[in-house]
């Protein structure tokens, strides 16, 4: 009767549990905790190391926006935070990218197709090859993640790899794998109030990480700079043409003034004078047509460079020093400790404690299991 009490009840009669048994339970089976946790020590160490070191590298960039426009944007996304809202101020800024869309931006088929041409090479040294090239074949994967795909070729006819031009409409599988590689790879946010551009870009040698961190922050200024200045940019261009045009007209009423007066520079006729004050005054409409011309393409000049935006880097591209994952030692520790939780909890269910220590833990028949006891 009292060892049947005692395997059942690892809790005094006050309801309370009884923690002595408990340890001593767990120093009855302690054998297995020698011989669990260096296996799990094992595994895990052979886990983590299966796994390749990886790199990060942040760029923060700040872009220029207007006072008014900001004020607003300011304000509304303020407003709209407060209310638990993602509010795109697109509409009231009347700029149809504005920095929150930035991400999206880069999250676009277009702008990671972008980067496959990009040069990278190896920070020890080697040769030198595109993005593509590299993310397609240079990347070092766990042996688990091999064992799948080496399944599947089994039943894949082999084809020889052709390289493609790249049609953003139309990837193939493997542009389409490496386009969703990049997009793990390369992340962009932008903080709703102060509109700080954040780029982080994961990589497993750090020469590339960086190199890709400072390319895309370049094609991502780019790109806005053209979207901002296009307008101004064909405006542009339409009125270098008439000035081009309007110079053309001009030199060619200067030519034919100058000709006509040094052929008739003794002439008194007034048909002679006619003429020449009829070309004299072509020139001067040409003249003015070029200038005026002149004058509007200087003005849109101007313009372009007024659009053209400009970006503050807060934090430039650098080689990371240090790797950034995987957390060995913090993968061998939760290895360690989910081990150990799950040995106690088999001492404890081996000498019957398990069901009654969670009962009195969730406070179910606490009271039934005291009386009980006290009878006894």
């Amino acid at each position: 009767m009292q060892k049947e009490q005692y395997n059942i009840e690892p809790k005094a009669k006050d309801g309370k549990v009884r923690y002595e048994k408990l340890w001593q339970d767990v120093k009855k089976h302690k054998k297995y905790f020698f011989i669990v946790l260096p296996v799990a020590f094992i595994i895990a160490a052979f886990l983590s190391l299966s796994v390749p070191n990886y790199y990060n590298c942040t760029v923060k960039l700040a872009p220029e926006l207007s006072m008014s426009n900001t004020n607003r944007a300011r304000s509304l996304s303020n407003l709209a935070s407060s209310l638990g809202i993602n509010l795109s101020t697109t509409a009231n800024n009347g700029d149809a990218l504005f920095p929150t869309l930035y991400p999206e931006l880069m999250n676009s088929v277009t702008f990671r197709a972008s980067l496959f041409p990009i040069t990278v090479q190896k920070e020890k040294g080697g040769k030198i090859m595109t993005y593509y090239d590299y993310l397609k074949d240079e990347q070092k994967t766990p042996w688990w993640s091999k064992i799948l795909p080496a399944i599947m070729s089994v039943f894949k006819d082999k084809k020889e790899d052709v390289k493609q031009e790249v049609n953003t409409f139309k990837l193939t599988k493997e542009q389409s794998r490496v386009a969703k590689m990049i997009a793990k790879k390369v992340v962009c946010d932008v903080d709703n109030k102060s509109f700080v551009i954040t780029i982080n870009v994961t990589d497993q040698d750090p020469l590339i990480a960086a190199t890709i961190a400072d390319s895309v922050q370049q094609k991502l200024q780019m790109f806005i700079t053209d979207y901002r200045t296009r307008k101004a940019r064909v405006d542009l261009e339409h009125n270098q043409k008439i000035r081009d045009d309007a110079y053309k007209r001009y030199e060619q009423a200067i030519l034919d003034y100058a000709n006509y007066t040094d052929a008739n520079q003794r002439a008194f006729l007034e048909s002679v004078r006619s003429k020449q004050t009829k070309l004299q005054t072509e020139l001067s409409i040409q003249t003015q047509a070029y200038t005026q011309a002149e004058a509007q393409v200087m003005t849109l000049e101007a313009k372009v460079q007024e659009e053209t935006p400009a970006f503050t880097t807060l934090q430039p591209a650098t080689v990371p020093l240090k790797k950034s994952g995987p957390k060995r030692a913090q993968i061998c520790l939760i290895f360690l400790f989910l081990a150990f939780i799950g040995t106690t909890l088999y001492c404890f269910h081996k000498e019957g404690d398990l069901i009654p220590m969670s009962k009195m833990l969730l406070g179910l028949g606490s009271e039934e299991d005291a009386g009980r006891s006290n009878q006894e």
